[in-house]
């Protein structure tokens, strides 16, 4: 599977995920000049910055690991407008979700809430 493809099955296996786990998905590829945020979403009056990575293979390592410092710098930046542009939320989160396909068709899921950089 190309990149690109493999991101967008991520991003949309990510959508359906959170939102069985209680998850309003406010915006999906979210831009602000160079920065995209994959997901933005709300639950429990939290707005989340969502960073969603996904792998097919073992051969790059986990989706996790591919998130950078400078990605996290990016998001932080982004996140900043958002604020900006939307003031009446208080309380933000950096989460990362982490998604593996298997050969198989099996996916396993993997929520870090709350990162910090």
């Amino acid at each position: 599977m190309h990149n690109k493809n493999v991101g967008d099955k991520g991003e949309n296996l990510a959508t359906v995920y959170l939102e069985k786990l209680g998850y309003k998905i406010l915006y999906r590829n979210w831009r602000f000049k160079f920065v995209e945020i994959d997901i933005i979403a709300s639950k429990e009056n939290v707005l989340h910055f969502i960073e969603v990575k996904t792998r097919t293979g073992a051969a790059f390592g986990r989706p996790e690991e591919a998130v950078t410092k400078k990605k996290m710098e990016q998001m932080k930046l982004g996140a900043e407008e958002f604020q900006y542009r939307n003031p009446q939320w208080k309380r933000v989160q950096f989460d990362v979700l982490a998604i593996r396909i298997f050969n198989d068709g099996n996916m396993e899921y993997w929520l870090n809430k709350d990162v910090y950089f």
